[in-house]
Order: C-alpha cells, then sequence, then structure tokens
C-alpha cells in the first residue's frame, strides 16, 4: 500500500486470488500505521527522547542506560516520593489492605483511606467537600463532563492540559476557546453568552511554561457574568499558597474559585486526582462522573502516601520555601547564562530553543553529560516554540542545580561547535 498525495494507492497482486485483493483494497483503520511518521526520523538519528526507561531512582538523581543522572524533569516538587515518612505510610497500608481495590468507588472501591484523604482535601483546599477519582487526567474529564450540559457553555483557556480539553470534547456542551491569558476574548466570551449556565475552565500553573493563570482577574469576570470557575491546580498544589492549596489560594482568591482540581502525581508523590468544592455539588459529580463510577478506585497505598503527604504540607510550610529557592536558584542562573526562560515564576522552568530537531539534540548530549530534562514540541507548545522543560524539586542540592547550570552551557558550547564544523565542511 502506499500514498500518493491524499489518495492511497493499492498494489495489486496478481499471484493472490481475487479475493484477497479486494480485501487489500477495502478501507482499513490499520492503514495509517504503515505509513510513515514523524516521529521516526527522530528516531532514526539516535535522539528520540520519549518512552526512556529510569532504572533506578533516588529522588533527585536517576539511574538510566546504566549512569546516574541529574533528575531535572521530575514533577516531584517537593520530594517526598522517597520520605521515609510517606513510604513507611505506603508498607503499613500495602499490609493492611492489600495492593488494589479492585473495584470502583461507586462499589466495593471504597475505603476509609478515601474518605480520610478527602477530609485532608477539603481542609487545605478550604471547601466543603472533596472527591477523589483514579487519576488527574480522570477528575478533570469527570468533572466537566458531569457539569457541562448541552445548553451550557465552556470557556477554555487555548493552552489548558490536554485532560481539560478531552473534559470538553467529552461534554455536550458548546466549548469556545480563548486566547491564551487574554482577559478580552475571555470577557467578549462571557458577554455572548449571558442567559446561558457557563464554565470557565483553566489551569492553575500552566505545564509547559510554567506561568501562573490570571485568577484575580479571571473570577473577578466570571462573577460579573454569573460564570464558575473551575481550576486545574495540578502543578501549583503543594507549592504555592499560604495553606499550599495553589495558585488560588496564591493569589487569595479561593473564595471565588467554584471548583479546585488537582493531582496526587506531584506533590502528592503517587497516581490519582481530586475535585474539591461545595458539598452538594461533589454529591451531582460522584453520582453522574462517567470516570469515577467506571474506574477502578485509588488503590489503598496511593491513599496513604497521599495523605501523609498532606499531613507533611500542612505541617512543613518550609517546603514550599525550599522549593522555591531552588527554583530561583535555576531561573536566575539560566537567564545569566543567556537562555530563554519566558516569563515561569515557579519550579517549571522551559529553556525555549525554538526548532525540533535541535531540541532533541540538545536532550540528548544532556541525558549523555548527565542531566534528564524533556524535551518538548508542537502540539503540547506552539509551533517554533520547542523547548526543554526542566523542573526542580525541595530537595535538590544547590550542588546539583551549579552543575545542572555548567553543563547546559557546556552541552550548547558543544552543539554550537559542531554545527560551525559542519558548516566549515560543507563550505
Amino acid at each position: 500500500m502506499a500514498q500518493a498525495g491524499s489518495v492511497t494507492i493499492v498494489r495489486v497482486d496478481p499471484f493472490l486470488p481475487p479475493d484477497d485483493n479486494a480485501r487489500r483494497m477495502r478501507p482499513d483503520v490499520f492503514a495509517k500505521c504503515e505509513r510513515r511518521q514523524p516521529y521516526m526520523a527522530v528516531q532514526e538519528a539516535g535522539v528520540y527522547p520519549y518512552f526512556h526507561p529510569i532504572e533506578a531512582s533516588e529522588g533527585t538523581e536517576v539511574w538510566v542506560d546504566g549512569r546516574k543522572a541529574i533528575m531535572a524533569g521530575s514533577n516531584n516538587y517537593l520530594g517526598l516520593t522517597h520520605e521515609p515518612r510517606v513510604l513507611e505510610a505506603a508498607q503499613t497500608a500495602l499490609m493492611r489492605y492489600g495492593t488494589g481495590c479492585t473495584g470502583s468507588r461507586f462499589l466495593n472501591g471504597t475505603l476509609n483511606l478515601h474518605l480520610q484523604l478527602e477530609e485532608l482535601l477539603a481542609q487545605i483546599t478550604g471547601k466543603e467537600a472533596a472527591l477523589v477519582f483514579s487519576t488527574g487526567y480522570q477528575t478533570c474529564l469527570g468533572v466537566i463532563q458531569a457539569l457541562a450540559q448541552r445548553e451550557d457553555l465552556i470557556l477554555c483557556d487555548r493552552e489548558n492540559h490536554a485532560s481539560i480539553l478531552d473534559g470538553c470534547r467529552l461534554s455536550f456542551a458548546e466549548v469556545r476557546k480563548f486566547r491564551h491569558a487574554d482577559m478580552e476574548a475571555l470577557e467578549e466570551h462571557l458577554s455572548a453568552g449571558e442567559g446561558r449556565g457557563m464554565l470557565v475552565v483553566t489551569d492553575g500553573l500552566f505545564s509547559m511554561t510554567g506561568e501562573f493563570a490570571r485568577l484575580p482577574e479571571i473570577t473577578a469576570l466570571a462573577r460579573r457574568y454569573n460564570a464558575r470557575v473551575v481550576v486545574d491546580e495540578a502543578h501549583s498544589f503543594g507549592v504555592f499558597g499560604d495553606r499550599g492549596a495553589g495558585i488560588a489560594d496564591h493569589f487569595g482568591v479561593e473564595d471565588e474559585v467554584d471548583l479546585v482540581l488537582g493531582t496526587f502525581s506531584k506533590s502528592l508523590a503517587g497516581i490519582g486526582g481530586f475535585c474539591a468544592g461545595p458539598k452538594y455539588v461533589l454529591e451531582y459529580i460522584r453520582h453522574n462522573a462517567r470516570s469515577l463510577i467506571f474506574s477502578a478506585a485509588t488503590p489503598p497505598a496511593v491513599c496513604a502516601a497521599a495523605i501523609k503527604c498532606l499531613e507533611i504540607i500542612r505541617d512543613e510550610p518550609e517546603r514550599r520555601a525550599r522549593v522555591q529557592q531552588i527554583s530561583s536558584q535555576a531561573r536566575t542562573g539560566l537567564r545569566n547564562l543567556g537562555f530563554n526562560v519566558g516569563s515561569t515564576e515557579s519550579p517549571i522552568i522551559p529553556v525555549i530553543l525554538g526548532e525540533r530537531m535541535y531540541t532533541f539534540r540538545f536532550w540528548h548530549r544532556l541525558l549523555a553529560e548527565g542531566v534528564f530534562v524533556n524535551a518538548v514540541t508542537a502540539p503540547a507548545v506552539p509551533a517554533g516554540m520547542d523547548l526543554l522543560r526542566c523542573s526542580f524539586m525541595a530537595t535538590h542540592t544547590e550542588e546539583q542545580i551549579e552543575r545542572f547550570l555548567s553543563t547546559m552551557d557546556r552541552v550548547r558550547d558543544q552543539l554550537a561547535a559542531e554545527s560551525l564544523r559542519a558548516g566549515s565542511a560543507a563550505g
């Protein structure tokens, strides 16, 4: 089978029976899998940066390809995945409850641990109630799908996480995406939607750029036009705010945000998700969110680990201060070296390189030099904004940050010298 423009050409094999040739000419959903894909060129160049296995981890350092590397690409912002108290809590729950719940929350999968976890989440977010989902992705899908109906309007920042965008697609509501962080565009949509139920959905901290959502302005506009506000605090929960509840807590507008979404896969050192808000709304979501009702419940060891993480977040605000200190050291150092890190104010630091293959080569050389970061290209970021997504933890040391910075500088120089030599050879 071959491609000619947009037309699929099927080559008839004269040695096959007529029925087999006829079968080959029928449309096949697998046909696309035979075509050459963009990622194949990157794999062939030996710089493919995805699905790269980590062999062991100490938190801030990992083993990859048999070598140790500084982990500067993890969302483990508070460094709690290897905290002894968290590990002990998980082990105790494992022995008491077993490895899994083997059922959904709706049926046999609700443990007293889920209820304890929900109570703590409600306290830290300052909301009346909370509801735990199996993943952060499923939280966004379930909450948006349950709440937004055919007659409603969803207003969604264009740079929201894929889980939010997919939740919007799963609902029957009309969806309008507004330009990233553009309050005039948001107000235009709100004004046009008056008289309808409206849901404004935004990330609290944007996961690729490290930028804060403009929550004071968003909540003020939502109040003016009688819209509800949903904020996904996935990357900000535990890191920002007086209570560690995220960007709404940071800006002091938590009472103006109707629903807070979050995940356990960042500061809570596991996997899972939650929604916090008014009890009557959570009760409705509990009975209508398909991703909750039809998924197995979060395992007991993960629940117990998250409970212990929440207690640490509540009792040890110095961890938040520490991750800000480390992140500031990395941001300042990168800017001083002349790297473009955008307008980030968080532990997420994008190093914007702009060209896809150069970004992959940079990633590959960094790993060889003992630094693990993440290569990000379109569609996760706009075309031409290809970047290395770096992120830092409270448990990183100043010495590790200096090694990271010196390696970034050295790799850039190496690639520049190689490019110059290649240009001279071609000339």
